[in-house]
Protein backbone atom coordinates (compact mmCIF):
# COMPACT_ATOMS: atom_id res chain seq x y z
CA UNK A 1 0.00 0.00 0.00
CA UNK A 2 1.41 3.40 -0.87
CA UNK A 3 1.99 5.75 2.02
CA UNK A 4 0.46 8.74 0.30
CA UNK A 5 -3.26 8.97 1.05
CA UNK A 6 -5.78 10.62 -1.18
CA UNK A 7 -8.21 12.93 0.62
CA UNK A 8 -11.48 12.85 -1.30
CA UNK A 9 -14.47 14.72 0.07
CA UNK A 10 -17.50 12.43 -0.08
CA UNK A 11 -20.71 12.08 1.88
CA UNK A 12 -19.96 8.49 2.60
CA UNK A 13 -18.58 5.70 4.71
CA UNK A 14 -18.74 1.93 4.52
CA UNK A 15 -18.12 -1.35 6.28
CA UNK A 16 -16.75 0.38 9.34
CA UNK A 17 -16.16 -0.02 12.99
CA UNK A 18 -16.74 3.40 14.45
CA UNK A 19 -14.74 4.96 17.23
CA UNK A 20 -16.13 8.24 18.58
CA UNK A 21 -13.86 11.27 18.74
CA UNK A 22 -14.34 14.38 20.87
CA UNK A 23 -16.79 16.65 19.10
CA UNK A 24 -19.99 18.62 19.25
CA UNK A 25 -22.36 16.03 20.61
CA UNK A 26 -19.90 14.70 23.14
CA UNK A 27 -19.64 17.69 25.47
CA UNK A 28 -20.15 16.46 29.01
CA UNK A 29 -22.62 17.85 31.53
CA UNK A 30 -19.88 19.56 33.51
CA UNK A 31 -18.76 21.31 30.31
CA UNK A 32 -22.18 22.42 29.11
CA UNK A 33 -23.41 23.52 32.49
CA UNK A 34 -26.63 21.54 32.12
CA UNK A 35 -28.54 20.43 35.20
CA UNK A 36 -27.58 17.15 36.83
CA UNK A 37 -29.84 14.65 35.08
CA UNK A 38 -29.28 11.93 37.70
CA UNK A 39 -28.89 13.86 40.94
CA UNK A 40 -29.67 10.91 43.21
CA UNK A 41 -27.60 8.25 41.46
CA UNK A 42 -24.12 7.33 42.63
CA UNK A 43 -23.10 6.93 39.01
CA UNK A 44 -24.79 7.51 35.65
CA UNK A 45 -24.26 7.83 31.92
CA UNK A 46 -26.38 8.71 28.87
CA UNK A 47 -25.13 7.42 25.53
CA UNK A 48 -26.32 7.34 21.93
CA UNK A 49 -26.50 3.65 21.06
CA UNK A 50 -25.72 4.03 17.35
CA UNK A 51 -22.58 6.16 17.58
CA UNK A 52 -21.42 5.57 21.14
CA UNK A 53 -21.51 9.32 21.77
CA UNK A 54 -21.60 10.20 25.47
CA UNK A 55 -24.16 12.93 26.11
CA UNK A 56 -24.04 13.01 29.91
CA UNK A 57 -22.05 11.28 32.60
CA UNK A 58 -21.61 11.37 36.35
CA UNK A 59 -18.90 9.34 38.09
CA UNK A 60 -19.28 7.00 35.13
CA UNK A 61 -16.07 5.05 35.75
CA UNK A 62 -16.65 4.37 39.46
CA UNK A 63 -16.41 0.64 40.16
CA UNK A 64 -19.66 -0.40 41.82
CA UNK A 65 -21.69 -3.59 42.38
CA UNK A 66 -23.95 -3.98 39.33
CA UNK A 67 -26.50 -6.42 40.82
CA UNK A 68 -28.67 -8.03 38.12
CA UNK A 69 -27.47 -5.65 35.43
CA UNK A 70 -24.76 -8.32 35.25
CA UNK A 71 -27.27 -10.33 33.21
CA UNK A 72 -26.79 -7.97 30.25
CA UNK A 73 -23.44 -9.68 29.66
CA UNK A 74 -25.08 -13.08 30.18
CA UNK A 75 -27.68 -12.24 27.53
CA UNK A 76 -24.98 -10.91 25.19
CA UNK A 77 -23.02 -14.17 25.29
CA UNK A 78 -26.26 -16.10 24.82
CA UNK A 79 -27.20 -14.08 21.74
CA UNK A 80 -23.68 -14.55 20.34
CA UNK A 81 -23.98 -18.30 20.85
CA UNK A 82 -27.29 -18.24 18.95
CA UNK A 83 -25.86 -16.17 16.10
CA UNK A 84 -22.83 -18.46 15.80
CA UNK A 85 -25.03 -21.54 15.55
CA UNK A 86 -23.77 -23.02 18.81
CA UNK A 87 -27.20 -22.59 20.31
CA UNK A 88 -30.76 -22.56 18.97
CA UNK A 89 -33.82 -20.95 20.50
CA UNK A 90 -35.52 -24.35 20.41
CA UNK A 91 -32.70 -26.18 22.22
CA UNK A 92 -33.63 -27.62 25.59
CA UNK A 93 -31.76 -26.38 28.67
CA UNK A 94 -31.69 -28.75 31.63
CA UNK A 95 -31.64 -27.26 35.13
CA UNK A 96 -28.91 -28.57 37.42
CA UNK A 97 -29.32 -28.78 41.19
CA UNK A 98 -26.85 -25.92 41.48
CA UNK A 99 -28.84 -23.68 39.10
CA UNK A 100 -32.08 -24.49 40.92
CA UNK A 101 -30.51 -23.53 44.25
CA UNK A 102 -30.07 -19.88 43.31
CA UNK A 103 -31.86 -17.46 45.62
CA UNK A 104 -33.13 -13.96 44.95
CA UNK A 105 -35.10 -13.29 41.77
CA UNK A 106 -35.95 -16.57 40.07
CA UNK A 107 -38.43 -18.44 37.90
CA UNK A 108 -38.44 -21.36 40.37
CA UNK A 109 -36.78 -23.95 38.19
CA UNK A 110 -36.75 -27.46 39.59
CA UNK A 111 -33.68 -29.71 39.38
CA UNK A 112 -33.92 -31.64 36.13
CA UNK A 113 -36.56 -29.31 34.67
CA UNK A 114 -36.09 -28.43 31.03
CA UNK A 115 -36.98 -25.24 29.20
CA UNK A 116 -36.04 -23.98 25.76
CA UNK A 117 -33.42 -21.29 25.24
CA UNK A 118 -36.27 -19.01 24.20
CA UNK A 119 -38.05 -19.57 27.51
CA UNK A 120 -34.85 -19.13 29.51
CA UNK A 121 -34.22 -15.78 27.81
CA UNK A 122 -37.70 -14.66 28.82
CA UNK A 123 -36.97 -15.70 32.37
CA UNK A 124 -33.69 -13.79 32.43
CA UNK A 125 -34.79 -10.63 30.62
CA UNK A 126 -38.22 -10.18 32.20
CA UNK A 127 -38.12 -11.86 35.62
CA UNK A 128 -34.35 -11.49 36.23
CA UNK A 129 -34.13 -15.20 36.95
CA UNK A 130 -30.89 -16.03 38.75
CA UNK A 131 -31.64 -19.74 38.29
CA UNK A 132 -32.27 -19.30 34.54
CA UNK A 133 -29.00 -17.36 34.19
CA UNK A 134 -26.96 -20.17 35.72
CA UNK A 135 -28.83 -22.84 33.73
CA UNK A 136 -28.09 -21.16 30.40
CA UNK A 137 -24.49 -20.43 31.46
CA UNK A 138 -24.00 -24.15 32.11
CA UNK A 139 -25.62 -24.99 28.78
CA UNK A 140 -23.19 -22.74 26.89
CA UNK A 141 -19.95 -23.29 28.81
CA UNK A 142 -20.44 -26.46 30.84
CA UNK A 143 -20.00 -24.74 34.19
CA UNK A 144 -20.79 -21.30 35.55
CA UNK A 145 -17.08 -20.81 36.26
CA UNK A 146 -16.21 -21.35 32.60
CA UNK A 147 -19.00 -19.03 31.54
CA UNK A 148 -17.78 -16.32 33.92
CA UNK A 149 -14.36 -16.60 32.29
CA UNK A 150 -16.07 -16.01 28.95
CA UNK A 151 -17.75 -12.94 30.45
CA UNK A 152 -14.44 -11.49 31.60
CA UNK A 153 -12.80 -12.32 28.27
CA UNK A 154 -15.60 -10.48 26.49
CA UNK A 155 -15.15 -7.49 28.78
CA UNK A 156 -11.47 -7.35 27.81
CA UNK A 157 -12.36 -7.69 24.14
CA UNK A 158 -14.67 -4.69 24.45
CA UNK A 159 -11.86 -2.68 26.07
CA UNK A 160 -13.60 -2.36 29.43
CA UNK A 161 -11.36 -1.21 32.29
CA UNK A 162 -13.82 -1.02 35.19
CA UNK A 163 -15.38 -4.49 35.10
CA UNK A 164 -14.77 -7.88 36.65
CA UNK A 165 -17.38 -10.61 36.99
CA UNK A 166 -17.52 -13.33 39.64
CA UNK A 167 -20.85 -14.84 38.63
CA UNK A 168 -23.38 -14.69 35.80
CA UNK A 169 -26.39 -13.29 37.66
CA UNK A 170 -25.20 -10.44 39.88
CA UNK A 171 -25.78 -11.98 43.29
CA UNK A 172 -23.43 -10.37 45.83
CA UNK A 173 -19.89 -11.72 45.47
CA UNK A 174 -16.35 -10.60 46.17
CA UNK A 175 -14.50 -9.00 43.26
CA UNK A 176 -17.72 -8.53 41.24
CA UNK A 177 -18.02 -4.97 39.94
CA UNK A 178 -18.62 -2.77 36.93
CA UNK A 179 -19.25 0.89 36.07
CA UNK A 180 -22.01 2.89 34.41
CA UNK A 181 -19.70 3.45 31.43
CA UNK A 182 -18.86 -0.22 30.98
CA UNK A 183 -22.48 -1.30 31.40
CA UNK A 184 -23.50 1.18 28.69
CA UNK A 185 -20.89 -0.30 26.34
CA UNK A 186 -22.11 -3.86 27.04
CA UNK A 187 -25.71 -2.69 26.57
CA UNK A 188 -24.83 -1.09 23.25
CA UNK A 189 -23.20 -4.34 22.14
CA UNK A 190 -26.25 -6.35 23.17
CA UNK A 191 -28.53 -4.03 21.19
CA UNK A 192 -26.67 -4.99 18.01
CA UNK A 193 -28.62 -8.24 18.31
CA UNK A 194 -31.97 -6.92 17.11
CA UNK A 195 -34.02 -9.81 18.49
CA UNK A 196 -33.06 -9.08 22.10
CA UNK A 197 -35.70 -6.36 22.52
CA UNK A 198 -38.35 -9.00 21.82
CA UNK A 199 -37.48 -10.24 25.29
CA UNK A 200 -36.41 -7.09 27.13
CA UNK A 201 -39.23 -4.97 25.71
CA UNK A 202 -42.12 -7.32 26.53
CA UNK A 203 -44.07 -6.30 29.62
CA UNK A 204 -45.79 -9.58 30.44
CA UNK A 205 -45.82 -13.20 29.30
CA UNK A 206 -46.07 -16.74 30.65
CA UNK A 207 -43.80 -19.69 31.27
CA UNK A 208 -45.18 -23.23 31.63
CA UNK A 209 -48.39 -21.80 30.16
CA UNK A 210 -49.93 -25.17 29.33
CA UNK A 211 -48.85 -26.86 32.54
CA UNK A 212 -50.60 -27.21 35.90
CA UNK A 213 -48.35 -24.49 37.30
CA UNK A 214 -48.18 -21.59 34.79
CA UNK A 215 -45.76 -18.85 35.76
CA UNK A 216 -46.77 -15.27 35.02
CA UNK A 217 -43.87 -13.07 33.93
CA UNK A 218 -44.01 -9.32 34.54
CA UNK A 219 -41.06 -7.24 33.41
CA UNK A 220 -39.11 -5.77 36.31
CA UNK A 221 -38.41 -2.73 34.08
CA UNK A 222 -41.66 -0.76 34.27
CA UNK A 223 -40.41 1.81 31.73
CA UNK A 224 -41.20 -0.62 28.91
CA UNK A 225 -44.86 -0.02 29.76
CA UNK A 226 -44.87 3.57 30.94
CA UNK A 227 -42.26 5.33 28.75
CA UNK A 228 -43.09 5.50 25.05
CA UNK A 229 -40.31 3.90 23.00
CA UNK A 230 -38.64 2.07 25.91
CA UNK A 231 -37.87 -1.57 25.10
CA UNK A 232 -35.23 -2.70 27.59
CA UNK A 233 -32.85 -3.55 29.02
CA UNK A 234 -32.32 -4.70 32.63
CA UNK A 235 -32.97 -3.71 36.23
CA UNK A 236 -30.90 -4.61 39.27
CA UNK A 237 -31.12 -4.48 43.04
CA UNK A 238 -29.21 -5.69 46.06
CA UNK A 239 -28.91 -4.04 49.46
CA UNK A 240 -25.32 -3.16 48.58
CA UNK A 241 -25.87 -1.99 45.00
CA UNK A 242 -29.23 -0.29 45.69
CA UNK A 243 -31.49 0.29 42.71
CA UNK A 244 -29.84 0.07 39.30
CA UNK A 245 -31.04 0.20 35.70
CA UNK A 246 -29.65 0.03 32.21
CA UNK A 247 -32.47 1.25 29.99
CA UNK A 248 -32.92 1.90 26.30
CA UNK A 249 -35.53 3.76 24.29
CA UNK A 250 -35.93 4.78 20.65
CA UNK A 251 -37.58 7.86 19.15
CA UNK A 252 -37.30 9.65 15.80
CA UNK A 253 -34.44 7.42 14.68
CA UNK A 254 -32.44 7.90 17.90
CA UNK A 255 -31.71 5.09 20.33
CA UNK A 256 -30.63 6.08 23.82
CA UNK A 257 -28.90 4.01 26.47
CA UNK A 258 -29.17 5.34 30.03
CA UNK A 259 -27.50 3.69 33.01
CA UNK A 260 -27.96 4.63 36.66
CA UNK A 261 -26.34 2.88 39.64
CA UNK A 262 -27.03 3.30 43.33
CA UNK A 263 -30.44 4.98 43.14
CA UNK A 264 -32.40 5.22 46.45
CA UNK A 265 -35.63 3.62 45.18
CA UNK A 266 -37.41 2.44 42.02
CA UNK A 267 -39.49 5.61 41.65
CA UNK A 268 -36.44 7.89 41.63
CA UNK A 269 -34.57 5.46 39.39
CA UNK A 270 -37.32 5.48 36.76
CA UNK A 271 -37.88 9.24 37.00
CA UNK A 272 -34.22 10.05 36.47
CA UNK A 273 -33.81 7.66 33.56
CA UNK A 274 -36.95 9.13 31.97
CA UNK A 275 -35.44 12.58 32.46
CA UNK A 276 -32.28 11.48 30.69
CA UNK A 277 -34.30 10.11 27.77
CA UNK A 278 -36.35 13.31 27.54
CA UNK A 279 -33.18 15.39 27.45
CA UNK A 280 -31.58 13.40 24.63
CA UNK A 281 -34.68 13.25 22.46
CA UNK A 282 -35.40 16.97 22.87
CA UNK A 283 -31.85 18.22 22.34
CA UNK A 284 -30.31 15.92 19.71
CA UNK A 285 -30.99 14.61 16.22
CA UNK A 286 -29.25 12.21 13.87
CA UNK A 287 -27.66 13.49 10.66
CA UNK A 288 -27.38 10.66 8.14
CA UNK A 289 -24.20 10.58 6.08
CA UNK A 290 -25.22 7.72 3.79
CA UNK A 291 -27.55 4.75 3.55
CA UNK A 292 -26.83 1.05 2.97
CA UNK A 293 -26.20 0.04 -0.63
CA UNK A 294 -24.75 3.35 -1.79
CA UNK A 295 -21.78 2.93 -4.14
CA UNK A 296 -19.29 5.48 -2.96
CA UNK A 297 -16.20 5.05 -5.11
CA UNK A 298 -13.40 2.67 -6.02
CA UNK A 299 -9.79 1.93 -5.13
CA UNK A 300 -7.42 0.49 -7.73
CA UNK A 301 -5.93 -2.90 -6.90
CA UNK A 302 -2.38 -3.44 -8.13
CA UNK A 303 -1.90 -6.97 -9.56
CA UNK A 304 -5.22 -8.15 -8.14
CA UNK A 305 -7.58 -10.65 -9.70
CA UNK A 306 -9.90 -7.65 -10.05
CA UNK A 307 -8.67 -4.22 -11.08
CA UNK A 308 -10.75 -2.22 -8.63
CA UNK A 309 -12.30 -2.58 -5.21
CA UNK A 310 -15.80 -1.07 -5.07
CA UNK A 311 -16.63 0.80 -1.90
CA UNK A 312 -20.28 0.20 -1.01
CA UNK A 313 -22.12 1.31 2.12
CA UNK A 314 -22.85 -1.72 4.24
CA UNK A 315 -25.00 0.04 6.83
CA UNK A 316 -26.35 3.45 7.77
CA UNK A 317 -23.72 5.83 9.11
CA UNK A 318 -24.67 8.97 10.94
CA UNK A 319 -23.43 11.63 13.32
CA UNK A 320 -25.29 12.84 16.38
CA UNK A 321 -25.80 16.61 16.46
CA UNK A 322 -27.41 19.10 18.74
CA UNK A 323 -30.59 20.42 17.17
CA UNK A 324 -29.13 23.92 17.35
CA UNK A 325 -26.28 22.91 15.01
CA UNK A 326 -26.58 23.68 11.30
CA UNK A 327 -26.01 20.36 9.52
CA UNK A 328 -25.11 22.19 6.30
CA UNK A 329 -21.71 22.92 7.83
CA UNK A 330 -20.87 19.23 8.12
CA UNK A 331 -18.38 17.84 5.61
CA UNK A 332 -16.87 14.39 5.14
CA UNK A 333 -13.38 13.54 4.02
CA UNK A 334 -12.61 10.02 2.85
CA UNK A 335 -8.93 9.23 3.36
CA UNK A 336 -7.96 6.15 1.35
CA UNK A 337 -4.97 5.28 -0.84
CA UNK A 338 -5.08 5.72 -4.61
CA UNK A 339 -4.07 2.10 -4.95
CA UNK A 340 -3.62 -1.04 -2.84
CA UNK A 341 -1.49 -4.05 -3.71
CA UNK A 342 -3.00 -7.53 -3.87
CA UNK A 343 -3.69 -9.64 -1.93
CA UNK A 344 -6.30 -7.70 0.07
CA UNK A 345 -7.89 -9.46 3.03
CA UNK A 346 -11.56 -9.09 3.93
CA UNK A 347 -11.68 -6.68 6.85
CA UNK A 348 -8.29 -5.19 6.05
CA UNK A 349 -8.12 -1.55 7.12
CA UNK A 350 -7.88 0.68 4.06
CA UNK A 351 -8.21 4.15 5.54
CA UNK A 352 -10.74 6.25 7.37
CA UNK A 353 -13.56 8.70 6.96
CA UNK A 354 -13.24 11.93 8.93
CA UNK A 355 -16.35 14.01 9.67
CA UNK A 356 -15.77 17.73 10.22
CA UNK A 357 -17.67 20.82 11.24
CA UNK A 358 -15.45 23.51 9.80
CA UNK A 359 -11.96 22.50 10.90
CA UNK A 360 -13.17 20.60 13.96
CA UNK A 361 -13.19 16.79 13.85
CA UNK A 362 -16.58 15.47 14.95
CA UNK A 363 -16.10 11.77 14.27
CA UNK A 364 -13.89 9.25 12.56
CA UNK A 365 -14.81 5.91 10.99
CA UNK A 366 -12.24 3.19 10.30
CA UNK A 367 -12.71 1.80 6.80
CA UNK A 368 -12.19 -1.89 6.01
CA UNK A 369 -12.25 -3.96 2.85
CA UNK A 370 -15.63 -5.62 2.29
CA UNK A 371 -14.11 -8.58 0.46
CA UNK A 372 -10.98 -10.61 -0.15
CA UNK A 373 -9.06 -9.96 -3.36
CA UNK A 374 -6.34 -12.37 -4.44
CA UNK A 375 -3.37 -11.90 -6.70
CA UNK A 376 -3.94 -12.16 -10.44
CA UNK A 377 -2.28 -15.01 -12.33
CA UNK A 378 0.40 -14.34 -14.93
CA UNK A 379 -1.99 -14.93 -17.85
CA UNK A 380 -4.48 -12.36 -16.59
CA UNK A 381 -1.68 -9.86 -16.03
CA UNK A 382 -0.33 -10.58 -19.51
CA UNK A 383 -3.77 -9.93 -21.07
CA UNK A 384 -4.06 -6.65 -19.18
CA UNK A 385 -0.67 -5.55 -20.45
CA UNK A 386 -1.54 -6.63 -23.97
CA UNK A 387 -4.83 -4.75 -23.89
CA UNK A 388 -2.96 -1.56 -23.11
CA UNK A 389 -0.49 -2.17 -25.94
CA UNK A 390 -2.88 -3.49 -28.61
CA UNK A 391 -6.27 -2.34 -27.29
CA UNK A 392 -7.52 -5.95 -26.95
CA UNK A 393 -8.66 -7.89 -23.93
Amino acid sequence: MRKTLLAVTLTVCFFAAAFPQPGFAEEKAKQTGQADLAANAKSAILMDADTGTIIYEKNSHDKLPPASITKIMTMLLTMEAIDSGKLKLTDKVRTSEYAASMGGSQIFLEPGEEMTVDEMLKGIAMASGNDASVAIAEKIAGTEESFVQMMNDKAKQLGLKDTHFANCNGLPAENHYSSAHDIAVISRELLKHKDITKYTGTYQDYLRKDSKKPFWLVNTNKLVRFYTGADGLKTGYTSEARFCLSATAVKDGLRAVAVVLGEPNTKTRNEEVSKMFDYMFSQYSMHTIFKPGDTIGTIKVNKGDVKELTLTAGQTYSVLLRKTVNAEGIRHELQVPKEVRAPVQAGQVLGKLVVYQGDKVLKEFELKSPEQIGKAGWWKLFKRTASKLFLVD
